[in-house]
């Protein structure tokens, strides 16, 4: 069986997600600056400088060096800003950002994108993390982390100016990193984790990954964690924040799309995927992906 930790390992591993840059660049003087009610997740990166994060549900303003970083994962209320008193954060103009200059001894030098995390398992398991997340270059557990965040120095100090695709590779590889160093610290998250990290709920996740196929009712959930029908569907809701039915599809899903990048007919893949039909896998599929079951092979073999 997987240990409840290998298990939180798994989930992490399975986070696909695009990182978009919108800013490399700095300011100057007193600014400041947010992406609050534009329905994203978020990151923003310290490369020069230092700056002051105000966020909706904290007492106190956060003050952010070279090397931090902090990772927005809702579209929370939120500033960046020259300025610690929040109501002198919220006097601040708005400015346009000037180029990143690494000889540069004032100001704050940014790099900021977005995240937009993949529908079906990958969405399920981010709706449990955290809000917010603050990344500190002297952690001393971070020292992989650290040296992502030095490669993305190292990217923007390049002439003529740095690769937009390497930066944000670089900071999708920093935010799970930072994501997982955060999970095995203890901090307390729910979805899907907080279900993995439950043993007679682990088991049954660990056997929902393995074979997705097979014919989950509720009843055979709930008998593999010992618990009754209706405590079953109580308490996997509130721990996971979904119902039995969403995780399993989420997971046939994941499964079906890797069958299907592998080259397995949609027949195939519909059996294994736990349809009695094409017609019904193709209807499960074109609904939870956005495409139908062929169209997303043909894809995935054009590439």
């Amino acid at each position: 069986m997987i240990c409840a930790s290998h298990l939180v390992e798994w989930l992490l591993e399975s986070l696909e997600l695009d990182a978009s840059l919108f800013h490399v660049g700095r300011y100057c003087g007193g600014w400041h600056a947010s992406t609050h009610g534009m329905g994203h997740a978020s990151f923003h990166l310290v490369v020069q400088g230092h700056c002051w994060l105000h966020a909706a549900g904290q007492a106190q303003p956060v003050r952010l060096e070279r090397g931090d970083a902090v990772f927005l994962l809702r579209d929370i209320e939120y500033r960046l800003a020259s300025e610690e008193d929040t109501a002198g954060a919220c006097a601040q103009p708005r400015q346009a950002m000037q180029t990143l200059d690494a000889e540069a001894v004032d100001g704050v030098g940014l790099v900021c994108g977005f995240f937009h995390f993949s529908s079906g398992l990958s969405s399920l398991i981010a709706e449990g993390l955290a809000d917010l997340i603050v990344l500190r270059a002297d952690d001393p557990a971070g020292n992989a982390a650290q040296a992502l965040f030095g490669l993305i120095m190292e990217e923007c100090r390049r002439q003529p100016g740095p690769s937009q695709v390497l930066l944000e590779r670089l900071t999708h590889l920093l935010f799970l990193y930072a994501l997982r160093q955060q999970v095995h610290a203890g901090q307390k998250y729910g979805g899907l984790i907080a279900l993995a990290r439950q043993p007679n709920f682990a088991e049954l996740l660990e056997q929902l990954i393995g074979d997705p196929g097979q014919p989950w009712t509720l009843e055979r959930m709930a008998a593999c964690t010992g618990l009754s029908r209706s405590a079953f569907f109580k308490r996997f809701n509130d721990l996971a924040g979904q119902s039995p039915g969403q995780v399993l599809l989420a997971l046939r899903m994941r499964h079906a799309s890797q069958l299907l990048r592998a080259g397995h007919t949609v027949e195939q893949v519909g059996v294994q995927a736990g349809y009695q039909s094409v017609a019904a896998f193709t209807r499960a599929f074109t609904k939870a992906i956005g495409v139908q079951p062929g169209a997303y092979r043909r894809q995935h073999d054009s590439r």
